[in-house]
């Protein structure tokens, strides 16, 4: 009896397994499909560019009488303080090599940059100028339009650049006289040259507008006053005097530039 039941047994599982045999493989877990996410481009800093800056400018400037007969040679006004505001329009081009990124940039902005220092010894101001319808006034200094031409060179890091720059600047050096028995200013302007330099950051916030902040350093030439009364004179006897004139100016501007 015991025997037959294990005989039954096995010849029951063989069939079994015989049977399960048979059948087809079970078909693998259907899986939800993955959607593919292409990774977003790196951005390219190529191409021309327009815009508009502002900011604020912060210097200095020194009048200086080589001849003076009475200061003697070498009379100095010292440096004396000038500040403004300055607003413009940029243009530009980009051209990116890998990492880095070579181009160049032209502004003009008008300017409010002006500063004065008033008589008092040992001020030059009120040394060097001594005909009696002078006597006494206030030195002017003042620019209202700067320009500059840069190249500019620098290493991206995807959408932000980080550059240095520098080239030529342009500018008119306003100078004169005030106060005393003179009263209201009257200027003389030249146009002068001089070079610029500074570095600044900027970012692509979406693919066409791009936000920066520079700092440059402007130095413009000496300026030479020679007219008379609006620059002084050296003696009692209305000659002119050839007063140099000097203008160097820091600019934090901010801009915003439309890339095409």
């Amino acid at each position: 009896m015991k025997r037959s039941f294990i005989a039954g047994a096995l010849a029951l599982a063989a069939i079994s397994h015989s049977y399960a045999a048979d059948l087809p493989p079970s078909p693998p877990p259907v899986r939800a499909p993955v959607a593919y996410i292409p990774p977003a481009p790196v951005y390219n800093w190529t191409g021309f560019y327009i815009g508009i800056n502002g900011g604020y400018g912060f210097g200095s400037s020194n009048w200086t009488d080589a001849a003076n007969p009475v200061v003697g040679a070498g009379g100095s006004t010292g440096n004396f303080n000038i500040n403004g505001g300055v607003v413009g329009g940029t243009v530009g081009a980009n051209a990116q090599f890998g990492a880095g990124v070579f181009g160049v940039e032209g502004d003009i902005d008008y300017s409010t940059i002006k500063g004065s220092i008033s008589p008092g010894a040992p001020n030059f101001c009120s040394t060097f100028i001594t005909a009696p319808a002078v006597f006494g006034a206030t030195c002017n200094t003042q620019n209202n339009w700067l320009a500059t031409v840069r190249a500019r060179g620098g290493v991206a890091a995807d959408r932000v650049l980080f550059f240095l720059t520098g080239g030529l600047a342009a500018g008119n050096v306003q100078a004169g006289l005030s106060g005393g028995t003179i009263g209201s200013t009257t200027y003389q302007s030249n146009t002068e040259f001089g070079w610029t330099g500074g570095a600044g950051v900027e970012v692509a916030f979406t693919p066409n507008w791009t936000a920066k902040v520079e700092y440059l350093y402007v130095d413009l030439s000496k300026m030479t006053c020679n007219s008379g009364a609006s620059c002084g004179f050296d003696t009692p006897f209305t000659v002119p005097a050839n007063n140099s004139v000097k203008f160097t100016t820091s600019l934090v501007r901010l801009g915003v530039n439309f890339k095409f």
